[in-house]
C-alpha cells in the first residue's frame, strides 16, 4: 500500500508538471500570435476555482493530471463562442484557423520545445547547484579501468595505476585531473603513475572533447569493495545468470570492479561477450556466467546497484551547461531508437512503459537516495514527451504540423470531412495502443510476475 501511494503521488506530480509545462508552451506562443485562448486549466474535469482575466479563464480543475489550453477554433469544424453562420470561424481574427499556417506551426511546436527547455533547465540546476558525487573513500587517485583504444590505453596506463602527478598537479584528486584535462584539449601532458611499487613517467594525449564519466579513457575508482546488487529486473541477463538482490559482485572476468560505470564500459568494450562473475552471497563465493544484452542504449545485465555514499559538489555554470547539454543529447533520441527497434522487430512492444510503468519508475525515483534520480527521470520523460508529440501522427502536435505542411504545399485546406475521418481513425488506433501498453504495464507488476 505504501509503494502504491508513493507511486501514485509521484506520478501525479511528475506527469502534472510535464503536461503543464507542455501546455504553457502552447499558451505563451498562442498569446504572442494573437490567438484567443478561452481557457488555461491546471487539471481536468469539473472547475474548482479560478479567475477570468481578459478573454481567458485561468482555472484549477478536480483531476490534477496536467492541464490543457483551449484555443478558439482549434477543433476542426468548431464554431467560435458567440459566432454564428457559415464561415464564422474564419471571420473571427482571434480564431486559431484564422492565423497564418506558420504561426499555427509555431504554436504546435511550442509545447514540445517547452518540454525540451524544462529538461535542460532542470539538469543545469542539478549540476550547477547540487551535483551529487561519490564520497571519496579511496584516498589515492586510482585508475579503475582503461577503455581499450582510448588515449589512456595508447599512453600505456593500466587498471590499478595510481596517478601521482598530472601535468603540473602533484598528487591530484580525480576532480583536479578532470579540471586540468579540460584546460589541455588536444595537448600532450606528462603524468606519473605508481605501478607495483615503481614510478613510471608517461605522456597522455588529451582529447579535444571530454565526454562521459571517463578522463581520456580512464575510469576513476572512488570506492573500495565490490559492486552491491540492490535489485534484479525479471527476465534480464542478470536474472537468467542467477544474480540476486543482496549479492556483491567481487570480480568480473578476474577484474575487481568497484564502480558500475566501469563495469558498463567493460561490457561495451566486450560487445556482449559472456562474463564470468564471482559473486559473494551469504558469505559464500559463487561463480556465475552472464550474457550481456542490449538494453536501452548499450550492453547491460539488468540490475540496480546499492546506492553509494555521495556528497554535493556543484559545478561552475559553464560545466553545468555542458553536462546538461550532454544529458539532453544522450537521452533525446532514446525513444526514437526504441521505436526503430520495434519496427525492426529487435525489441518487443511489451518493453514500452505506459502510465503504470512510469508511475513505478516515479515511485522508485522518489524513494531513492539523492536528487539525481528525481531530476534525471523528470528530464528523460520530459524529453520523451516532447519527441513523442512531434511524431507525425494525427492528434499529436506533429500530426497537426504535418497537416499544415501538406496544406502549405497544396496551397489550400484539406477537406474538413477528410480531417475528421483521419482524426477519428487515429483516435481509435491511439486508444488501442495505449490499452495494449497499459495491459503490458499491469502484467509486469510484481503480483503477476511472481505468479509466472
Amino acid at each position: 500500500m505504501h509503494d502504491f501511494l508513493v507511486s501514485a503521488a509521484a506520478f501525479i506530480v511528475l506527469v502534472g508538471l510535464l503536461i503543464l509545462v507542455h501546455e504553457l508552451g502552447h499558451f505563451i506562443v498562442a498569446k504572442l500570435c494573437g490567438v484567443r485562448v478561452e481557457a488555461f486549466s491546471i487539471g481536468f474535469g469539473p472547475r474548482l476555482f479560478g479567475i477570468k482575466y481578459g478573454e481567458t479563464d485561468y482555472k484549477v480543475c478536480l483531476l490534477p493530471l496536467g492541464g490543457f489550453v483551449k484555443m478558439t477554433g482549434e477543433i476542426p469544424g468548431e464554431t467560435p463562442e458567440g459566432a454564428t453562420g457559415e464561415g464564422a470561424e474564419a471571420a473571427d481574427p482571434g480564431a486559431f484557423t484564422a492565423h497564418p499556417r506558420w504561426q499555427r506551426m509555431l504554436i504546435g511546436l511550442a509545447g514540445p520545445v517547452a518540454n525540451f527547455v524544462l529538461a535542460f533547465v532542470l539538469m543545469v540546476v542539478y549540476f550547477g547547484w547540487i551535483n551529487e558525487v561519490p564520497a571519496v573513500e579511496v584516498r589515492q587517485t586510482t585508475v579503475e579501468w582503461v577503455m581499450p583504444g582510448s588515449s589512456a590505453a595508447q599512453a600505456g596506463i593500466q587498471a590499478g595505476d595510481v596517478l601521482t602527478s598530472f601535468d603540473r598537479v602533484k598528487n591530484p584528486s580525480w576532480d583536479q585531473v578532470y579540471a586540468q584535462a579540460t584546460v589541455d584539449p588536444n595537448e600532450t601532458v606528462a603524468l606519473t603513475v605508481e605501478r607495483d611499487g615503481k614510478m613510471l613517467a608517461l605522456s597522455l594525449r588529451v582529447p579535444g572533447k571530454l565526454t562521459g564519466d571517463d578522463v581520456a579513457g580512464m575510469l576513476p575508482q572512488y570506492l573500495d569493495g565490490p559492486i552491491g546488487v540492490r535489485m534484479v529486473q525479471p527476465g534480464t541477463p542478470a536474472d537468467k545468470a542467477g544474480l540476486r538482490g543482496g549479492d556483491a559482485i567481487v570480480s568480473v572476468d578476474g577484474h575487481a570492479f568497484h564502480e558500475v560505470t566501469s563495469l558498463l564500459a567493460y561490457m561495451q568494450a566486450g560487445k556482449g561477450a559472456p562474463l564470468t562473475l564471482l559473486v559473494r552471497r551469504d558469505g559464500r563465493l559463487l561463480p556465475l556466467v552472464a550474457h550481456p544484452a542490449v538494453l536501452d542504449t548499450g550492453y547491460k545485465l539488468g540490475f540496480q546497484t546499492v546506492p553509494t555514499p555521495v556528497h554535493q559538489s556543484p559545478l561552475p555554470l559553464k560545466q553545468a551547461w555542458s553536462k546538461s547539454t550532454a544529458f539532453c543529447k544522450d537521452n533525446s533520441f532514446l525513444i526514437v531508437e526504441v521505436l526503430q527497434r520495434i519496427f525492426e522487430r529487435r525489441v518487443a512492444v511489451s518493453q514500452l512503459a505506459g502510465p503504470v510503468g512510469i508511475a513505478r519508475m516515479a515511485g522508485e525515483a522518489a524513494e531513492m537516495r539523492g536528487w539525481y534520480p528525481k531530476f534525471a527521470l523528470t528530464g528523460e520523460i520530459s524529453l520523451n514527451l516532447g519527441i513523442l508529440n512531434l511524431l507525425p501522427f494525427p492528434i499529436l502536435d506533429g500530426g497537426m504540423i504535418l497537416f499544415l505542411l501538406i496544406e502549405s504545399g497544396l496551397r489550400r485546406d484539406i477537406s474538413l470531412m477528410i480531417k475528421e475521418r483521419i482524426y477519428q481513425a487515429a483516435f481509435v488506433v491511439l486508444v488501442a495502443f495505449f490499452a495494449f501498453v497499459i495491459f503490458n504495464d499491469v502484467t509486469k507488476l510484481p503480483i503477476f510476475t511472481h505468479m509466472r
